[in-house]
Protein backbone atom coordinates (compact mmCIF):
# COMPACT_ATOMS: atom_id res chain seq x y z
CA UNK A 1 0.00 0.00 0.00
CA UNK A 2 2.79 2.40 0.83
CA UNK A 3 4.31 1.90 -2.62
CA UNK A 4 0.97 2.58 -4.29
CA UNK A 5 0.36 5.66 -2.18
CA UNK A 6 3.69 7.24 -3.12
CA UNK A 7 3.96 6.26 -6.75
CA UNK A 8 0.90 8.09 -8.01
CA UNK A 9 1.79 11.59 -6.70
CA UNK A 10 5.39 11.12 -7.80
CA UNK A 11 4.26 10.04 -11.25
CA UNK A 12 1.92 13.01 -11.47
CA UNK A 13 4.68 15.34 -10.33
CA UNK A 14 7.00 13.90 -12.98
CA UNK A 15 4.39 14.41 -15.65
CA UNK A 16 3.73 17.94 -14.48
CA UNK A 17 7.44 18.67 -14.54
CA UNK A 18 7.76 17.26 -18.03
CA UNK A 19 4.87 19.38 -19.24
CA UNK A 20 6.42 22.44 -17.60
CA UNK A 21 9.74 21.74 -19.27
CA UNK A 22 8.00 21.22 -22.58
CA UNK A 23 6.42 24.62 -22.21
CA UNK A 24 9.92 26.12 -21.94
CA UNK A 25 11.41 24.07 -24.82
CA UNK A 26 12.82 25.89 -27.84
CA UNK A 27 10.16 26.06 -30.52
CA UNK A 28 10.64 26.81 -34.19
CA UNK A 29 7.72 28.36 -36.06
CA UNK A 30 6.65 25.97 -38.80
CA UNK A 31 4.61 26.53 -41.92
CA UNK A 32 0.84 26.10 -41.85
CA UNK A 33 0.65 27.10 -38.18
CA UNK A 34 2.86 24.29 -36.88
CA UNK A 35 5.21 24.73 -33.93
CA UNK A 36 8.28 22.47 -34.10
CA UNK A 37 10.06 21.45 -30.89
CA UNK A 38 13.83 21.75 -31.47
CA UNK A 39 14.93 21.00 -27.91
CA UNK A 40 16.23 17.49 -28.71
CA UNK A 41 18.83 16.67 -31.36
CA UNK A 42 19.51 13.07 -32.41
CA UNK A 43 23.00 11.75 -31.77
CA UNK A 44 23.07 9.66 -34.97
CA UNK A 45 23.28 12.18 -37.77
CA UNK A 46 25.79 13.62 -40.22
CA UNK A 47 26.23 15.98 -43.12
CA UNK A 48 24.51 15.29 -46.42
CA UNK A 49 27.64 16.60 -48.17
CA UNK A 50 30.03 13.81 -49.18
CA UNK A 51 32.05 15.34 -52.03
CA UNK A 52 33.81 18.52 -53.10
CA UNK A 53 33.99 19.02 -56.88
CA UNK A 54 36.44 21.53 -58.37
CA UNK A 55 35.90 23.27 -61.70
CA UNK A 56 37.38 25.98 -63.89
CA UNK A 57 35.11 28.65 -65.33
CA UNK A 58 36.51 29.00 -68.90
CA UNK A 59 35.65 32.70 -68.61
CA UNK A 60 36.85 35.76 -66.73
CA UNK A 61 35.50 36.78 -63.34
CA UNK A 62 32.63 39.12 -64.22
CA UNK A 63 31.22 36.84 -66.90
CA UNK A 64 31.57 33.79 -64.67
CA UNK A 65 29.85 35.58 -61.80
CA UNK A 66 26.93 36.48 -64.04
CA UNK A 67 26.61 32.97 -65.44
CA UNK A 68 26.80 31.28 -62.05
CA UNK A 69 24.40 33.67 -60.32
CA UNK A 70 21.90 34.40 -63.09
CA UNK A 71 22.17 31.46 -65.50
CA UNK A 72 21.02 27.86 -65.58
CA UNK A 73 24.14 26.61 -63.79
CA UNK A 74 25.55 27.53 -60.38
CA UNK A 75 28.15 26.65 -57.82
CA UNK A 76 28.42 27.09 -54.10
CA UNK A 77 31.63 29.12 -54.38
CA UNK A 78 33.53 31.13 -56.98
CA UNK A 79 37.23 31.90 -56.48
CA UNK A 80 38.34 34.82 -58.68
CA UNK A 81 41.76 35.50 -60.17
CA UNK A 82 42.02 38.94 -58.55
CA UNK A 83 44.99 39.84 -56.35
CA UNK A 84 44.12 38.90 -53.71
CA UNK A 85 41.42 36.50 -54.90
CA UNK A 86 37.85 37.11 -53.84
CA UNK A 87 35.73 34.16 -52.74
CA UNK A 88 32.01 34.46 -53.47
CA UNK A 89 29.47 32.18 -51.85
CA UNK A 90 26.67 31.95 -54.39
CA UNK A 91 24.65 29.05 -52.98
CA UNK A 92 24.27 28.14 -49.32
CA UNK A 93 25.93 24.84 -48.47
CA UNK A 94 22.61 23.47 -47.23
CA UNK A 95 21.19 23.75 -50.76
CA UNK A 96 22.07 22.04 -54.04
CA UNK A 97 23.93 23.94 -56.74
CA UNK A 98 23.73 22.92 -60.40
CA UNK A 99 27.43 22.29 -61.07
CA UNK A 100 28.13 18.56 -61.50
CA UNK A 101 25.35 17.43 -63.81
CA UNK A 102 25.46 13.82 -64.98
CA UNK A 103 28.24 12.49 -62.77
CA UNK A 104 29.41 9.52 -60.76
CA UNK A 105 31.87 8.92 -57.94
CA UNK A 106 32.22 6.11 -55.47
CA UNK A 107 28.92 4.56 -56.50
CA UNK A 108 26.99 7.82 -56.13
CA UNK A 109 25.44 9.45 -59.21
CA UNK A 110 24.13 12.91 -60.09
CA UNK A 111 26.26 14.54 -57.42
CA UNK A 112 24.62 17.97 -57.26
CA UNK A 113 22.70 17.06 -54.11
CA UNK A 114 25.61 15.43 -52.29
CA UNK A 115 28.49 17.77 -53.15
CA UNK A 116 29.87 21.26 -52.77
CA UNK A 117 30.90 22.84 -56.08
CA UNK A 118 33.80 25.30 -56.32
CA UNK A 119 34.43 27.21 -59.54
CA UNK A 120 37.89 28.72 -60.06
CA UNK A 121 38.32 31.54 -62.56
CA UNK A 122 40.57 30.08 -65.25
CA UNK A 123 40.19 29.91 -69.02
CA UNK A 124 41.27 26.28 -69.28
CA UNK A 125 42.64 25.44 -72.76
CA UNK A 126 43.94 28.59 -74.45
CA UNK A 127 45.48 27.26 -77.66
CA UNK A 128 47.75 24.53 -78.93
CA UNK A 129 51.25 23.71 -77.71
CA UNK A 130 54.18 22.91 -80.00
CA UNK A 131 53.57 19.16 -79.63
CA UNK A 132 49.95 19.52 -80.75
CA UNK A 133 48.41 19.08 -77.32
CA UNK A 134 46.24 21.81 -75.74
CA UNK A 135 47.97 24.71 -74.02
CA UNK A 136 46.44 25.54 -70.64
CA UNK A 137 46.20 28.71 -68.59
CA UNK A 138 48.19 28.42 -65.35
CA UNK A 139 46.51 29.04 -62.02
CA UNK A 140 47.69 31.94 -59.89
CA UNK A 141 49.53 30.85 -56.70
CA UNK A 142 47.25 33.10 -54.64
CA UNK A 143 44.21 31.38 -56.17
CA UNK A 144 45.53 27.98 -55.21
CA UNK A 145 46.18 29.13 -51.64
CA UNK A 146 42.62 30.44 -51.43
CA UNK A 147 41.20 27.21 -52.87
CA UNK A 148 43.31 25.15 -50.49
CA UNK A 149 42.04 27.05 -47.44
CA UNK A 150 38.44 26.94 -48.66
CA UNK A 151 38.49 23.21 -49.41
CA UNK A 152 40.12 22.38 -46.08
CA UNK A 153 37.48 24.40 -44.23
CA UNK A 154 34.60 22.70 -46.06
CA UNK A 155 36.12 19.23 -45.68
CA UNK A 156 36.69 19.72 -41.96
CA UNK A 157 33.16 20.94 -41.31
CA UNK A 158 31.47 18.18 -43.30
CA UNK A 159 33.89 15.35 -42.56
CA UNK A 160 34.76 14.83 -46.24
CA UNK A 161 37.45 12.22 -46.87
CA UNK A 162 40.48 13.15 -49.02
CA UNK A 163 39.49 10.70 -51.77
CA UNK A 164 36.19 12.53 -52.17
CA UNK A 165 37.82 15.84 -53.10
CA UNK A 166 37.75 15.55 -56.88
CA UNK A 167 37.69 17.38 -60.17
CA UNK A 168 34.78 17.66 -62.56
CA UNK A 169 36.79 15.51 -64.98
CA UNK A 170 36.99 12.75 -62.36
CA UNK A 171 33.22 12.53 -61.94
CA UNK A 172 32.26 13.22 -65.58
CA UNK A 173 35.24 12.02 -67.67
CA UNK A 174 33.29 11.53 -70.89
CA UNK A 175 32.45 15.23 -71.16
CA UNK A 176 34.63 17.34 -68.85
CA UNK A 177 38.32 18.21 -68.40
CA UNK A 178 38.25 20.73 -65.56
CA UNK A 179 40.09 21.74 -63.48
CA UNK A 180 42.67 20.59 -66.07
CA UNK A 181 46.22 19.21 -65.98
CA UNK A 182 47.77 22.35 -64.46
CA UNK A 183 45.71 22.17 -61.30
CA UNK A 184 48.27 21.24 -58.59
CA UNK A 185 46.63 18.23 -56.96
CA UNK A 186 49.99 16.97 -55.71
CA UNK A 187 50.82 20.21 -53.89
CA UNK A 188 47.38 20.39 -52.29
CA UNK A 189 47.61 16.79 -51.11
CA UNK A 190 50.94 17.56 -49.44
CA UNK A 191 49.07 20.23 -47.47
CA UNK A 192 46.42 17.73 -46.43
CA UNK A 193 43.86 18.53 -49.12
CA UNK A 194 42.92 15.60 -51.36
CA UNK A 195 44.41 12.19 -52.08
CA UNK A 196 47.84 11.32 -53.43
CA UNK A 197 50.08 8.26 -53.53
CA UNK A 198 53.49 7.04 -52.40
CA UNK A 199 55.62 8.01 -55.37
CA UNK A 200 58.42 5.55 -54.57
CA UNK A 201 55.90 2.70 -54.49
CA UNK A 202 54.38 3.88 -57.79
CA UNK A 203 57.82 4.04 -59.40
CA UNK A 204 58.71 0.52 -58.27
CA UNK A 205 55.39 -0.87 -59.47
CA UNK A 206 55.73 0.96 -62.78
CA UNK A 207 59.15 -0.60 -63.32
CA UNK A 208 57.69 -4.03 -62.62
CA UNK A 209 54.87 -3.48 -65.12
CA UNK A 210 57.38 -2.29 -67.72
CA UNK A 211 59.41 -5.48 -67.25
CA UNK A 212 56.62 -8.02 -66.79
CA UNK A 213 53.72 -6.58 -68.74
CA UNK A 214 50.70 -4.41 -68.01
CA UNK A 215 47.72 -5.53 -65.92
CA UNK A 216 44.76 -6.89 -67.86
CA UNK A 217 41.76 -4.74 -68.72
CA UNK A 218 39.51 -6.33 -66.08
CA UNK A 219 42.02 -5.54 -63.33
CA UNK A 220 42.36 -1.93 -64.48
CA UNK A 221 38.59 -1.49 -64.52
CA UNK A 222 38.31 -2.93 -61.02
CA UNK A 223 41.05 -0.68 -59.68
CA UNK A 224 39.60 2.48 -61.21
CA UNK A 225 36.18 1.59 -59.82
CA UNK A 226 37.62 1.02 -56.35
CA UNK A 227 39.18 4.49 -56.42
CA UNK A 228 35.77 5.99 -57.22
CA UNK A 229 35.68 6.32 -61.00
CA UNK A 230 32.58 5.31 -62.88
CA UNK A 231 33.78 2.83 -65.50
CA UNK A 232 31.77 2.24 -68.69
CA UNK A 233 30.23 -1.14 -69.52
CA UNK A 234 32.58 -3.77 -70.94
CA UNK A 235 30.92 -3.50 -74.37
CA UNK A 236 31.11 0.32 -74.47
CA UNK A 237 33.20 1.98 -77.21
CA UNK A 238 36.93 1.97 -76.43
CA UNK A 239 37.01 5.77 -76.41
CA UNK A 240 34.91 5.80 -73.23
CA UNK A 241 37.43 3.76 -71.25
CA UNK A 242 40.22 5.89 -72.66
CA UNK A 243 38.39 8.99 -71.40
CA UNK A 244 38.30 7.55 -67.87
CA UNK A 245 42.01 6.69 -67.99
CA UNK A 246 42.77 10.18 -69.35
CA UNK A 247 40.86 11.75 -66.43
CA UNK A 248 42.85 9.61 -64.01
CA UNK A 249 46.11 10.66 -65.69
CA UNK A 250 45.13 14.32 -65.68
CA UNK A 251 44.68 14.13 -61.91
CA UNK A 252 47.58 11.87 -60.92
CA UNK A 253 50.05 11.89 -63.88
CA UNK A 254 49.32 15.15 -65.71
CA UNK A 255 52.48 15.28 -67.85
CA UNK A 256 50.70 12.99 -70.33
CA UNK A 257 46.97 12.31 -70.36
CA UNK A 258 46.36 10.54 -73.65
CA UNK A 259 44.17 7.83 -72.13
CA UNK A 260 46.63 5.07 -73.00
CA UNK A 261 47.49 2.73 -70.14
CA UNK A 262 51.29 2.68 -69.87
CA UNK A 263 53.53 1.22 -67.20
CA UNK A 264 53.81 4.49 -65.29
CA UNK A 265 50.04 4.98 -65.19
CA UNK A 266 49.55 1.36 -64.10
CA UNK A 267 52.10 1.87 -61.32
CA UNK A 268 50.36 5.00 -60.03
CA UNK A 269 46.99 3.25 -60.18
CA UNK A 270 48.25 0.23 -58.25
CA UNK A 271 49.99 2.43 -55.65
CA UNK A 272 46.78 4.37 -55.03
CA UNK A 273 44.70 1.21 -54.68
CA UNK A 274 47.24 -0.27 -52.28
CA UNK A 275 46.95 2.71 -49.93
CA UNK A 276 43.40 3.94 -50.38
CA UNK A 277 40.02 2.94 -49.03
CA UNK A 278 36.99 2.91 -51.32
CA UNK A 279 35.79 6.35 -52.39
CA UNK A 280 32.30 7.50 -51.53
CA UNK A 281 32.09 5.56 -48.27
CA UNK A 282 32.44 8.58 -46.01
CA UNK A 283 31.44 8.07 -42.38
CA UNK A 284 30.17 4.51 -42.00
CA UNK A 285 28.30 5.52 -38.84
CA UNK A 286 25.87 7.48 -41.05
CA UNK A 287 24.46 4.15 -42.16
Amino acid sequence: MTRSFLSRPVAMLGLAGLLALQGCAPMAPGRHGLDIDTSISARSQGSRVRFIVLHYTVSESSRALGTLSQGEVSSHYLVTDDEPPRIYRLVDESRAAWHAGQSEWGGYTWLNRSSIGIEIVNRGPVGTAADGTPAWQPYRPSQIRAVQALVRDIADRHGIAPENIVGHSDVAPLRKQDPGPLFPWRELAREGVGRWYDESVAQALGARFAAQGLPDAASVRQQLSRLGYGVPPVDAPEREMRAVIAAFQMHYRPVRYDGVLDAETAGVLAALVASAGPAGAGDASAW
